[in-house]
């Protein structure tokens, strides 16, 4: 599946839709007590006309809408309509007539119905297969199968370990840089380099996500392990602030990184996308940050200062070599507040240069 195919996939409707089928919530339970008597069912979710137009026939029940009802309806030959809040089962046993002219890619009667009536509509149509033991569902053009909550907790905790290591190898590199920033030593090769590893970083923990949100009420711990993981990663934009070249705007930057396939990562294309060019020898030129990351790891020190002392100064290196009494003259700075950021950038420069050498 390409990345814009996912990006559609995992829209907010899709998302907000998909939140009503995982585990902990009673539609998944009622799917599951059918799936594991291995049984077939077709469900219709929503009661509005345009949905309710490819009802044909069927029992009018309009009950209170239960996991163990669901399952019993469930056991008669057509599909089940429910209302769009999921509290009411409003017909058991219809039948689902959609337009026969819609294309559809399924094979299966079941799931070519489905497939033809969530286009039709653009409703949420629910399929399980009875051979395939399977949930599938349709919205409008989109088809989802759902994962067993065994083999979504698996992935999750994979990533997890895989988001572990790449983060202990960006946490090093970043390191690495602020000591090069210090020195002036660093060449677009350097950032290139720790862009692709905060992109990489970043896509992974959205894999995560994704995975939390499809195990529902079972993907509690997986998501507090990536709220600790992620607990300051604000790098990219940091980094996009130091060092997008003159007139290439943040966040068009962001989106075309966002938008790049995973073989596309590489360090002329970043050279590229930050306004530098993609000429032979891009990678070994130098580059001065304006000091936005190293600025932010002082404590206590808000962005609008932060902003404030860039704007004056303009690089890293003459921040750094700033007397007390220059830094005071930046507009929301006082004698104390400039004392503070001349000590800081001195222990955040120890700190670099120390870590770098263990």
């Amino acid at each position: 599946m390409t990345k814009k195919r996912q990006d559609k996939l995992w829209d907010a409707k899709f998302v907000k839709t998909i939140k009503k089928l995982v585990p902990g919530t009673p539609l998944r339970e009622g799917l599951e007590n059918i799936l594991r008597a291995k049984m077939g069912v077709l469900v219709l979710v929503g009661n509005n006309q345009p949905l309710l137009d490819v009802v044909d026939g069927g029992f009018s029940l309009n009950c209170e809408y239960t996991p163990a009802g669901f399952y019993e309806l469930g056991k008669m030959d057509g599909a089940l309509i429910l209302s769009s809040d999921l509290k009411h089962i409003i017909y058991a046993n219809a039948q689902l007539v959609p337009d026969s002219r819609i294309p559809t890619t399924e094979t299966g009667t079941r799931h070519r119905t489905a497939e033809r009536v969530a286009r039709q509509t653009g409703g949420l149509v629910i399929a399980i297969s009875q051979r395939r033991n399977l949930i599938t569902m349709y919205l409008g053009d989109l088809r989802y199968t759902l994962k067993d909550i065994t083999v979504s907790l698996s992935r999750a905790n994979q990533a997890l370990q895989t988001l572990e290591k790449y983060c202990k190898v960006l946490v090093r590199s970043l390191t690495n840089l602020s000591a090069l920033e210090f020195e002036d030593f660093v060449t677009l090769l350097d950032v290139a380099e720790i862009i692709i590893r905060v992109e990489q970083v970043s896509r992974i923990a959205m894999e995560i996500e994704r995975h939390v949100i499809e195990l529902g009420s079972e993907g509690r711990l997986v998501s507090m392990q990536l709220e600790e993981l992620m607990a300051e990663q604000d790098d990219m934009e940091l980094l996009l602030k130091d060092y997008c070249f003159n007139g290439c705007q943040e966040q068009e930057v962001r989106e075309q990184l966002a938008a790049l396939p995973e073989e596309s990562l590489e360090p002329y294309t970043i050279c590229r996308i930050l306004g530098y060019g993609a000429t032979p020898n891009i990678l070994d030129v130098p580059v001065v940050p304006h000091g936005f990351r190293v600025l932010r790891r002082i404590p206590r020190l808000p962005m609008s200062i932060v902003e404030n002392v860039v704007s004056h100064f303009k690089t890293l290196h003459c921040i750094y070599n700033a007397t007390i009494v220059e830094l005071d003259d930046v507009e929301g700075i006082g004698e104390v507040r400039a004392k503070t950021i001349k000590d800081g950038l001195k222990r955040v420069r120890e700190q670099a240069l120390l870590d770098r050498n263990m």
